[in-house]
């Protein structure tokens, strides 16, 4: 699925994976988060066969102009996670909004685990 929207001179349409990938970026950015991670094994076994794994560990579903994220991460240690997620879920926001021009409606922080 994609995104889409138009204004004076045409269409503009961007995929679900672009959104990922910026999403993804942002997470790993915040203070606090490690990495992102698959939601399932057999998403990491699908990702070590494909060159680029871009958009890893977020899950985007879109349904008009209004994007939800759901972004699954490891965080720091001895980090708080309240004030860990909400960063991350303001970054992802502020930036996938950016990025697109278009409404997150919500960005759900999943911690998948800790890194010590």
């Amino acid at each position: 699925m994609s995104v889409s929207t138009s204004n004076a001179y045409g269409k503009i349409s961007i995929s679900d994976l672009a959104i990922a990938k910026v999403a993804s970026q942002a997470a790993v950015e915040s203070y606090g988060i490690v990495d992102t991670v698959s939601r399932r094994f057999t998403d990491t076994l699908a990702e070590l066969l494909k060159r680029d794994a871009g958009g890893k560990g977020v899950k985007i579903i879109t349904s008009g102009n209004r994007i939800f994220i759901d972004v699954y991460v490891l965080i720091k240690y001895g980090v708080s996670i309240e004030a860990v997620a909400e960063a991350l879920k303001e970054s992802v926001k502020y930036k996938v909004e950016h990025f697109t021009g278009m409404i997150v409606d919500t960005v759900n922080v999943n911690i998948v685990g800790l890194k010590l």
